[in-house]
Protein backbone atom coordinates (compact mmCIF):
# COMPACT_ATOMS: atom_id res chain seq x y z
CA UNK A 1 0.00 0.00 0.00
CA UNK A 2 1.38 3.39 -0.96
CA UNK A 3 1.09 6.41 1.26
CA UNK A 4 2.49 9.83 2.12
CA UNK A 5 1.46 11.37 -1.16
CA UNK A 6 2.52 14.78 0.11
CA UNK A 7 6.13 13.78 -0.54
CA UNK A 8 5.56 12.86 -4.17
CA UNK A 9 7.14 15.03 -6.81
CA UNK A 10 4.28 16.11 -9.03
CA UNK A 11 4.07 18.66 -11.78
CA UNK A 12 2.03 21.79 -11.30
CA UNK A 13 -1.55 22.07 -12.48
CA UNK A 14 -2.03 22.84 -16.16
CA UNK A 15 -2.23 26.46 -17.19
CA UNK A 16 -5.70 27.92 -16.91
CA UNK A 17 -6.89 25.46 -14.27
CA UNK A 18 -7.51 25.79 -10.55
CA UNK A 19 -4.27 24.85 -8.78
CA UNK A 20 -6.03 23.61 -5.65
CA UNK A 21 -8.77 21.70 -7.49
CA UNK A 22 -8.87 17.88 -7.42
CA UNK A 23 -7.51 16.14 -10.50
CA UNK A 24 -10.98 14.69 -11.00
CA UNK A 25 -14.12 15.84 -9.23
CA UNK A 26 -17.20 13.69 -9.85
CA UNK A 27 -20.65 14.63 -8.60
CA UNK A 28 -23.90 12.66 -8.95
CA UNK A 29 -22.64 10.89 -12.06
CA UNK A 30 -24.91 8.46 -13.90
CA UNK A 31 -24.41 6.27 -16.93
CA UNK A 32 -27.60 4.65 -18.15
CA UNK A 33 -27.51 2.41 -21.21
CA UNK A 34 -30.71 2.24 -23.26
CA UNK A 35 -32.95 4.33 -25.48
CA UNK A 36 -31.74 7.92 -25.25
CA UNK A 37 -34.88 9.67 -24.03
CA UNK A 38 -35.64 6.99 -21.43
CA UNK A 39 -32.05 6.82 -20.21
CA UNK A 40 -31.83 10.61 -19.71
CA UNK A 41 -35.09 10.64 -17.75
CA UNK A 42 -34.05 8.06 -15.12
CA UNK A 43 -31.55 10.12 -13.02
CA UNK A 44 -34.13 12.86 -12.43
CA UNK A 45 -37.07 10.54 -11.75
CA UNK A 46 -37.27 9.73 -8.04
CA UNK A 47 -39.30 6.59 -8.59
CA UNK A 48 -37.20 5.12 -11.39
CA UNK A 49 -33.84 6.06 -9.87
CA UNK A 50 -34.65 4.06 -6.73
CA UNK A 51 -35.45 0.84 -8.59
CA UNK A 52 -33.07 -2.10 -8.39
CA UNK A 53 -31.11 -2.94 -11.53
CA UNK A 54 -33.30 -5.86 -12.65
CA UNK A 55 -36.52 -3.96 -11.93
CA UNK A 56 -35.27 -0.87 -13.76
CA UNK A 57 -34.44 -2.95 -16.81
CA UNK A 58 -37.84 -4.67 -16.67
CA UNK A 59 -39.70 -1.36 -16.39
CA UNK A 60 -37.70 0.75 -18.85
CA UNK A 61 -35.42 -1.48 -20.91
CA UNK A 62 -32.47 0.53 -19.58
CA UNK A 63 -29.44 -0.51 -17.50
CA UNK A 64 -27.89 1.85 -14.96
CA UNK A 65 -24.19 0.93 -15.01
CA UNK A 66 -23.21 3.91 -12.82
CA UNK A 67 -25.70 5.30 -10.32
CA UNK A 68 -25.36 8.69 -8.62
CA UNK A 69 -21.61 8.40 -7.95
CA UNK A 70 -19.58 11.18 -6.30
CA UNK A 71 -15.87 11.30 -5.39
CA UNK A 72 -12.67 13.30 -5.83
CA UNK A 73 -9.28 12.09 -7.02
CA UNK A 74 -6.48 14.11 -5.46
CA UNK A 75 -3.17 15.04 -7.00
CA UNK A 76 -0.46 12.42 -6.52
CA UNK A 77 -2.66 9.64 -5.10
CA UNK A 78 -3.45 6.16 -6.33
CA UNK A 79 -7.25 5.97 -6.35
CA UNK A 80 -8.50 2.41 -6.80
CA UNK A 81 -11.99 1.59 -8.10
CA UNK A 82 -12.83 -2.00 -7.29
CA UNK A 83 -15.76 -4.34 -7.36
CA UNK A 84 -17.01 -7.60 -8.77
CA UNK A 85 -17.74 -8.16 -12.45
CA UNK A 86 -20.66 -5.99 -13.54
CA UNK A 87 -20.32 -3.53 -10.66
CA UNK A 88 -19.75 -0.60 -13.05
CA UNK A 89 -16.10 0.09 -12.25
CA UNK A 90 -14.75 0.02 -15.83
CA UNK A 91 -17.68 2.06 -17.10
CA UNK A 92 -17.06 4.65 -14.39
CA UNK A 93 -13.37 5.08 -15.22
CA UNK A 94 -14.06 5.32 -18.95
CA UNK A 95 -16.55 8.09 -18.19
CA UNK A 96 -13.68 10.19 -16.77
CA UNK A 97 -12.34 10.87 -20.26
CA UNK A 98 -15.70 10.40 -21.98
CA UNK A 99 -14.66 7.23 -23.75
CA UNK A 100 -18.15 6.43 -22.50
CA UNK A 101 -20.46 9.45 -22.38
CA UNK A 102 -22.08 9.99 -18.96
CA UNK A 103 -25.86 10.34 -18.93
CA UNK A 104 -26.09 12.84 -16.08
CA UNK A 105 -24.00 14.58 -13.45
CA UNK A 106 -20.93 16.78 -13.12
CA UNK A 107 -17.34 15.91 -14.05
CA UNK A 108 -14.37 18.24 -13.73
CA UNK A 109 -10.62 17.89 -14.22
CA UNK A 110 -8.65 20.50 -12.27
CA UNK A 111 -11.85 22.53 -12.10
CA UNK A 112 -12.49 22.40 -15.86
CA UNK A 113 -15.85 21.06 -17.01
CA UNK A 114 -15.07 17.82 -18.87
CA UNK A 115 -18.67 17.33 -19.98
CA UNK A 116 -18.60 20.77 -21.59
CA UNK A 117 -15.41 20.17 -23.58
CA UNK A 118 -15.64 20.51 -27.35
CA UNK A 119 -14.12 17.89 -29.64
CA UNK A 120 -10.70 19.56 -29.82
CA UNK A 121 -10.39 20.00 -26.06
CA UNK A 122 -11.53 16.42 -25.46
CA UNK A 123 -8.95 15.16 -27.95
CA UNK A 124 -6.29 17.09 -26.02
CA UNK A 125 -7.47 15.50 -22.77
CA UNK A 126 -7.16 11.98 -24.17
CA UNK A 127 -3.88 12.48 -26.03
CA UNK A 128 -1.87 14.47 -23.51
CA UNK A 129 -3.51 14.79 -20.11
CA UNK A 130 -4.88 11.33 -19.30
CA UNK A 131 -3.44 8.07 -20.65
CA UNK A 132 -5.11 4.69 -20.24
CA UNK A 133 -3.56 1.25 -19.84
CA UNK A 134 -6.01 -1.49 -20.83
CA UNK A 135 -6.28 -5.18 -19.95
CA UNK A 136 -5.79 -6.15 -23.60
CA UNK A 137 -2.43 -4.67 -24.44
CA UNK A 138 -3.55 -3.14 -27.74
CA UNK A 139 -0.07 -3.28 -29.27
CA UNK A 140 0.44 -2.89 -33.00
CA UNK A 141 1.82 -6.28 -34.11
CA UNK A 142 3.77 -4.98 -37.11
CA UNK A 143 5.65 -2.40 -35.03
CA UNK A 144 8.65 -2.86 -32.78
CA UNK A 145 8.52 -2.25 -29.05
CA UNK A 146 10.14 1.13 -29.58
CA UNK A 147 7.65 2.20 -32.24
CA UNK A 148 4.71 0.98 -30.14
CA UNK A 149 5.92 3.07 -27.22
CA UNK A 150 6.40 6.09 -29.50
CA UNK A 151 2.97 5.76 -31.11
CA UNK A 152 1.19 8.29 -28.89
CA UNK A 153 3.95 10.83 -29.51
CA UNK A 154 3.61 10.24 -33.25
CA UNK A 155 -0.11 10.99 -32.99
CA UNK A 156 0.79 14.21 -31.16
CA UNK A 157 2.99 15.22 -34.10
CA UNK A 158 6.38 14.93 -32.39
CA UNK A 159 9.36 14.52 -34.74
CA UNK A 160 10.79 11.06 -35.36
CA UNK A 161 14.16 11.48 -33.64
CA UNK A 162 12.64 13.20 -30.59
CA UNK A 163 9.87 10.66 -30.10
CA UNK A 164 12.25 7.72 -30.51
CA UNK A 165 14.59 9.20 -27.91
CA UNK A 166 11.67 9.62 -25.53
CA UNK A 167 10.51 6.07 -26.26
CA UNK A 168 13.99 4.68 -25.55
CA UNK A 169 13.89 6.41 -22.17
CA UNK A 170 10.50 4.88 -21.34
CA UNK A 171 11.58 1.41 -22.49
CA UNK A 172 14.41 1.54 -19.96
CA UNK A 173 12.17 2.99 -17.25
CA UNK A 174 9.80 0.01 -17.36
CA UNK A 175 12.55 -2.60 -17.42
CA UNK A 176 12.60 -3.56 -21.10
CA UNK A 177 16.21 -2.63 -21.85
CA UNK A 178 17.50 -4.64 -24.79
CA UNK A 179 14.04 -5.46 -26.14
CA UNK A 180 13.33 -2.25 -28.07
CA UNK A 181 13.72 -3.87 -31.49
CA UNK A 182 11.51 -6.87 -30.80
CA UNK A 183 7.92 -7.19 -31.98
CA UNK A 184 5.01 -7.92 -29.62
CA UNK A 185 4.77 -11.58 -30.63
CA UNK A 186 8.31 -12.08 -29.31
CA UNK A 187 7.39 -10.87 -25.82
CA UNK A 188 5.79 -12.52 -22.81
CA UNK A 189 2.46 -11.25 -21.46
CA UNK A 190 4.18 -9.29 -18.72
CA UNK A 191 6.60 -7.73 -21.18
CA UNK A 192 3.73 -6.73 -23.45
CA UNK A 193 1.97 -5.05 -20.55
CA UNK A 194 5.18 -3.16 -19.77
CA UNK A 195 5.14 -1.90 -23.35
CA UNK A 196 1.59 -0.66 -22.80
CA UNK A 197 2.68 1.08 -19.60
CA UNK A 198 5.69 2.66 -21.33
CA UNK A 199 3.45 3.90 -24.17
CA UNK A 200 1.16 5.57 -21.63
CA UNK A 201 4.08 7.14 -19.76
CA UNK A 202 5.72 8.40 -22.96
CA UNK A 203 3.13 11.15 -23.46
CA UNK A 204 3.82 12.39 -19.90
CA UNK A 205 0.16 12.50 -18.83
CA UNK A 206 -1.09 14.21 -15.70
CA UNK A 207 -2.98 11.07 -14.75
CA UNK A 208 -2.68 7.38 -15.62
CA UNK A 209 -5.88 5.34 -15.86
CA UNK A 210 -5.57 1.55 -15.50
CA UNK A 211 -8.51 -0.64 -16.53
CA UNK A 212 -7.81 -4.06 -14.94
CA UNK A 213 -4.40 -4.12 -16.65
CA UNK A 214 -3.00 -7.19 -14.91
CA UNK A 215 -6.01 -9.49 -14.64
CA UNK A 216 -4.95 -11.68 -17.58
CA UNK A 217 -1.41 -12.19 -16.27
CA UNK A 218 -0.05 -15.15 -14.31
CA UNK A 219 0.15 -14.52 -10.54
CA UNK A 220 3.93 -14.05 -10.39
CA UNK A 221 3.99 -11.76 -13.41
CA UNK A 222 1.03 -9.88 -11.99
CA UNK A 223 2.92 -9.29 -8.76
CA UNK A 224 5.94 -8.06 -10.72
CA UNK A 225 3.73 -5.56 -12.56
CA UNK A 226 2.22 -4.36 -9.30
CA UNK A 227 5.75 -3.79 -8.02
CA UNK A 228 6.48 -1.85 -11.20
CA UNK A 229 3.48 0.43 -10.63
CA UNK A 230 4.53 0.96 -6.99
CA UNK A 231 8.09 1.79 -8.07
CA UNK A 232 6.98 4.22 -10.76
CA UNK A 233 4.61 5.93 -8.38
CA UNK A 234 7.30 6.35 -5.75
CA UNK A 235 9.67 7.82 -8.34
CA UNK A 236 7.22 10.12 -10.10
CA UNK A 237 4.25 10.64 -7.79
CA UNK A 238 1.94 10.66 -10.81
CA UNK A 239 -1.81 10.57 -10.12
CA UNK A 240 -3.26 7.15 -10.91
CA UNK A 241 -6.78 5.75 -11.12
CA UNK A 242 -6.65 1.95 -11.01
CA UNK A 243 -9.55 -0.42 -11.73
CA UNK A 244 -9.43 -3.95 -10.33
CA UNK A 245 -11.68 -6.75 -9.09
CA UNK A 246 -8.88 -8.08 -6.86
CA UNK A 247 -9.06 -6.92 -3.25
CA UNK A 248 -5.44 -7.80 -2.44
CA UNK A 249 -4.31 -5.74 -5.45
CA UNK A 250 -6.49 -2.83 -4.33
CA UNK A 251 -5.12 -2.95 -0.79
CA UNK A 252 -1.56 -3.17 -2.05
CA UNK A 253 -1.72 -0.31 -4.53
CA UNK A 254 -4.34 2.11 -3.28
CA UNK A 255 -4.06 5.24 -1.19
CA UNK A 256 -7.87 5.19 -1.25
CA UNK A 257 -10.35 2.63 -2.52
CA UNK A 258 -13.88 3.11 -3.86
CA UNK A 259 -15.72 -0.19 -3.52
CA UNK A 260 -18.60 -0.53 -6.01
CA UNK A 261 -21.71 -2.70 -6.15
CA UNK A 262 -24.46 -2.53 -8.79
CA UNK A 263 -23.21 0.82 -10.10
CA UNK A 264 -22.97 2.54 -6.72
CA UNK A 265 -20.02 3.30 -4.44
CA UNK A 266 -20.71 1.39 -1.23
CA UNK A 267 -17.68 2.73 0.64
CA UNK A 268 -14.77 5.02 -0.17
CA UNK A 269 -11.78 5.28 2.13
CA UNK A 270 -8.23 4.23 2.85
CA UNK A 271 -7.45 0.51 2.88
CA UNK A 272 -7.26 0.69 6.67
CA UNK A 273 -10.66 2.37 6.96
CA UNK A 274 -12.32 -0.21 4.74
CA UNK A 275 -10.80 -3.20 6.53
CA UNK A 276 -11.18 -1.83 10.06
CA UNK A 277 -14.59 -0.17 9.69
CA UNK A 278 -16.60 -1.73 6.83
CA UNK A 279 -19.67 0.31 5.94
CA UNK A 280 -22.09 -2.61 5.70
CA UNK A 281 -22.37 -6.38 5.53
CA UNK A 282 -21.39 -6.42 1.86
CA UNK A 283 -18.06 -4.70 2.56
CA UNK A 284 -17.60 -6.76 5.73
CA UNK A 285 -17.94 -9.94 3.71
CA UNK A 286 -15.60 -8.57 1.05
CA UNK A 287 -12.76 -7.97 3.54
CA UNK A 288 -13.47 -10.95 5.80
CA UNK A 289 -10.35 -12.90 4.77
CA UNK A 290 -7.95 -9.94 4.73
CA UNK A 291 -5.10 -10.32 7.27
CA UNK A 292 -5.98 -7.30 9.40
CA UNK A 293 -2.50 -7.03 10.86
CA UNK A 294 -1.13 -6.37 7.36
CA UNK A 295 -3.41 -3.36 6.79
CA UNK A 296 -4.34 -1.77 10.13
CA UNK A 297 -1.92 0.61 11.80
CA UNK A 298 -1.01 0.92 15.47
CA UNK A 299 -3.21 4.02 15.76
CA UNK A 300 -6.20 1.69 16.11
CA UNK A 301 -4.52 -0.43 18.76
CA UNK A 302 -2.98 2.11 21.14
CA UNK A 303 -4.18 2.93 24.62
CA UNK A 304 -3.38 5.64 27.14
CA UNK A 305 -0.05 5.22 28.94
CA UNK A 306 0.13 4.17 32.56
CA UNK A 307 2.81 5.50 34.89
CA UNK A 308 6.03 6.23 33.04
CA UNK A 309 5.17 4.12 29.98
CA UNK A 310 5.23 7.26 27.81
CA UNK A 311 8.99 7.49 28.42
CA UNK A 312 9.98 3.86 27.93
CA UNK A 313 9.68 1.14 25.33
CA UNK A 314 10.33 0.90 21.61
CA UNK A 315 9.19 3.95 19.59
CA UNK A 316 6.99 3.34 16.53
CA UNK A 317 5.57 5.89 14.05
CA UNK A 318 1.75 6.05 13.86
CA UNK A 319 1.60 4.45 10.40
CA UNK A 320 3.38 1.28 11.53
CA UNK A 321 1.21 -1.70 10.64
CA UNK A 322 0.22 -4.07 13.42
CA UNK A 323 2.25 -7.02 12.10
CA UNK A 324 5.44 -4.97 12.37
CA UNK A 325 4.46 -3.77 15.84
CA UNK A 326 3.84 -7.36 16.96
CA UNK A 327 7.41 -8.22 16.00
CA UNK A 328 8.79 -5.14 17.77
CA UNK A 329 6.86 -5.89 20.98
CA UNK A 330 7.81 -9.57 20.86
CA UNK A 331 11.50 -8.73 20.50
CA UNK A 332 11.49 -6.14 23.29
CA UNK A 333 9.36 -8.20 25.67
CA UNK A 334 7.41 -5.11 26.69
CA UNK A 335 5.20 -2.37 25.33
CA UNK A 336 5.91 0.04 22.48
CA UNK A 337 5.21 3.77 22.21
CA UNK A 338 3.42 5.33 19.24
CA UNK A 339 5.41 8.50 18.60
CA UNK A 340 4.96 11.44 16.24
CA UNK A 341 7.28 14.46 16.12
CA UNK A 342 8.89 13.42 19.39
CA UNK A 343 5.55 13.17 21.23
CA UNK A 344 4.06 9.95 22.57
CA UNK A 345 0.52 9.50 21.27
CA UNK A 346 -0.24 6.22 23.03
CA UNK A 347 0.92 2.75 23.98
CA UNK A 348 0.58 -0.61 22.23
CA UNK A 349 1.17 -3.90 23.96
CA UNK A 350 0.63 -7.58 23.23
CA UNK A 351 -3.00 -7.50 24.37
CA UNK A 352 -3.95 -4.52 22.19
CA UNK A 353 -2.16 -5.82 19.11
CA UNK A 354 -3.70 -9.28 19.35
CA UNK A 355 -7.10 -7.60 19.72
CA UNK A 356 -6.63 -6.04 16.27
CA UNK A 357 -5.61 -9.39 14.76
CA UNK A 358 -8.72 -10.99 16.26
CA UNK A 359 -10.98 -8.15 15.12
CA UNK A 360 -11.72 -7.00 18.66
CA UNK A 361 -10.30 -3.48 18.32
CA UNK A 362 -12.86 -0.85 19.22
CA UNK A 363 -14.90 -3.09 21.53
CA UNK A 364 -13.42 -1.90 24.81
CA UNK A 365 -13.68 1.86 24.52
CA UNK A 366 -10.00 2.27 23.77
CA UNK A 367 -8.37 4.11 20.92
CA UNK A 368 -9.77 2.20 17.96
CA UNK A 369 -10.47 4.61 15.15
CA UNK A 370 -7.52 6.88 15.95
CA UNK A 371 -8.76 8.80 19.00
CA UNK A 372 -6.48 10.65 21.39
CA UNK A 373 -4.70 8.68 24.13
CA UNK A 374 -7.01 9.79 26.91
CA UNK A 375 -10.18 9.37 24.85
CA UNK A 376 -10.70 13.13 24.62
CA UNK A 377 -10.62 14.23 20.96
CA UNK A 378 -9.52 17.70 22.04
CA UNK A 379 -6.68 16.55 24.27
CA UNK A 380 -3.05 16.94 23.25
CA UNK A 381 -0.35 14.31 23.01
CA UNK A 382 0.76 12.56 26.15
CA UNK A 383 4.40 13.41 26.67
CA UNK A 384 7.69 14.03 24.97
CA UNK A 385 9.28 10.80 23.76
Amino acid sequence: MMSETSEHKTAGSPAGTKADAPVFSVRNLWKVFGPGSKARRIPGDDELSRLSGPELTRRTGCTAAVRDVSFDVHKGEVFVVMGLSGSGKSTLVRCLTRLIEPTHGELEMYGEDVLGMDRARLRELRRRRAAMVFQNFGLLPHRTVLDNVAYGLEIQGMGRSQRRARAEEMVEKVGLTGLARRRPVQLSGGQQQRVGLARALAVDPEVLLFDEPFSALDPLIRRDMQEEVIRLHREEGRTMVFVTHDLSEALRLGDRIALMRAGEIVQCGTPEEIVAAPADDYVRDFVRDVPREQVISVGRAMRAPVGDEARSGVALPPDTIVSEAVEAVARSGGHARVVRDGRTLGIVDEHRLLGVVAGLDGEDGGLAGGGRPDGDPEAGEVAPA
